[in-house]
């Protein structure tokens, strides 16, 4: 059977599931976890253990008609400076309520631009952050950079707070497609600003591709691999477009009948995985690649890779602190989500500090069921033996789960002793291998295209 035939066979090129940046999704939050819940979560967390911070900056000069993020549109500076007010309210009592000796493992900053952010903006909020939190050795802060909003300044604070790796959003450089996503982006811009980065002795940089747009074709997605290749990258993204217009109301402008169909953007993503191999750098898991020097590839090459709400990634940090509208916070009892709407989260840190509006308090079988998937995602394999160790109240489920794989997927998994190993051609179903164990399935929910 060849493997089309075989990804076919199993769906892949019809089914719609989730990313599983976590588990459960976020579309399952619900409205009984809120900033009380957030409150003794954070409380709880031990004392001395290194965290992640998350904050999440909305706004941007322009709304990309492809992202599907939580922004909002500004002409001036105005609503930029009340928020960054009201952040370092809500990093305040966050600071408050955690305990003492909390170290900081990660910090980034998402978008949204964050870097429209003035310097002396950027500064403030930074200040803030690093007195509240202490260094965990081996700290790493790393920004989303918009080459098209990133003032030299801007990036010189950056870099003398710490930055230590920059993810640059390219998407794509074929002018076609630049234009039926509402972003225009010349390579010389992008070119500028990696340089800036590089001279100024940034450690790491990264770069965020999405194939299945509008008008992406073979020739073009090559050239645009050519020209991030000139970049110098230390590690890439490669995401499949998420045309899901129902959740995003931005992305009706891009039209149905000019996105490649399934097929096409198979053949997209394997022109990445094939040009990216070829310059030495590793596949890491399904959408990501990193030389073998970076810490993301060392992490999947010792077996701590790990997935989160940035994808993949060698965080090993437990908990993770989001701070602004809709960020996600993640403990190790569950999930809180802020206010979503930038309103609603102002008005929330105003009244109660923080902003918790939804969450979900994970279950032992959910703790089970996500270790699965994370096994899957970023292993391509199960081993009960491993997980009866991990859960050893859980052998029913985590048998009915192994005996669901090999009677669904038989052809596309090997079986060695208490290990499963997805074939290498059957690596790209692996979400909807994930959508099998989850329990939550043919609960209703709105997904992206599985390739």
């Amino acid at each position: 059977m060849s493997q089309i035939d075989l990804l076919r066979r199993h769906g892949l090129f019809d089914a719609k599931v989730p990313r599983y940046t976590s588990y459960p999704p976020a579309n399952h939050f619900g409205q009984g976890v809120g900033a009380d819940v957030q409150c003794d979560w954070i409380a709880a967390i031990p004392q001395g253990r290194a965290v992640s911070v998350y904050i999440h900056i909305p706004f941007c000069r322009r709304l990309c008609w492809f992202c599907a993020c939580r922004t909002q549109g500004t002409s001036t500076m105005r609503p930029v400076d009340v928020y960054v007010d009201q952040l370092l309210l809500e990093l305040a009592q966050l600071r408050r309520l955690a305990p003492a000796g909390l170290r900081m493992g990660r910090l980034h900053l998402g978008g949204g631009t964050p870097t429209i952010l003035p310097a002396k903006t950027m500064a403030r909020l930074l200040r803030a952050v690093f007195t509240a939190f202490d260094r965990a050795d081996d700290f790493e802060f790393s920004v989303e950079i918009d080459p098209t909003d990133a003032a030299p300044d801007l990036l010189q604070t950056l870099i003398d707070f710490g930055m230590s790796r920059a993810s640059i959003g390219v998407q794509d450089f074929a002018p076609a497609v630049q234009k039926a996503i509402g972003r225009p982006q010349s390579l010389e811009q992008t070119q500028t600003v990696a340089q800036f980065l590089r001279d100024a002795g940034l450690r790491s940089l990264n770069v965020d591709l999405l194939y299945g747009l509008p008008h992406q074709t073979p020739d073009s997605f090559r050239r645009t691999l050519d020209h991030v290749s000139d970049l110098g990258p230390d590690r890439l993204a490669i995401y499949g477009y998420a045309h899901v217009p129902w959740m995003s109301k931005r992305q009706v402008m891009i039209k149905d009948d000019t996105l490649p169909d399934a097929m096409a953007r198979f053949e997209l993503a394997e022109i990445a995985n094939d040009a990216m191999t070829a310059q030495g750098f590793r596949a890491i898991g399904i959408d990501h690649f990193a030389k073998p020097s970076d810490s993301l590839a060392r992490a999947d090459a010792n077996g701590t890779l790990r997935r989160n709400f940035q994808g993949y990634t060698d965080d090993q940090s437990e908990t993770l602190l989001g701070l602004g509208a809709s960020a996600i916070s993640a403990f190790h009892e569950g999930f809180v989500q802020n206010a979503v709407a930038t309103s609603a989260w102002h008005d929330r840190v105003g009244q109660d500090g923080l902003a918790g509006q939804k969450g979900y308090v994970l279950t032992p079988q959910d703790r089970v069921v996500s270790q699965i998937i994370a096994d899957l995602m970023c292993r391509f394999t199960f081993n009960t033996a491993s997980l009866l160790q991990q859960f050893p109240g859980q052998h029913g489920l985590i048998a009915s789960a192994r005996a669901m794989l090999c009677e669904r997927f038989g052809d596309a998994i090997t079986v060695q002793g208490d290990t499963l190993h997805l074939t290498p051609q059957a690596k790209p179903l692996v979400r909807i291998m994930a959508r099998h164990v989850d329990t939550f399935i043919g609960v209703s929910g709105g997904y992206s295209a599985a390739i």
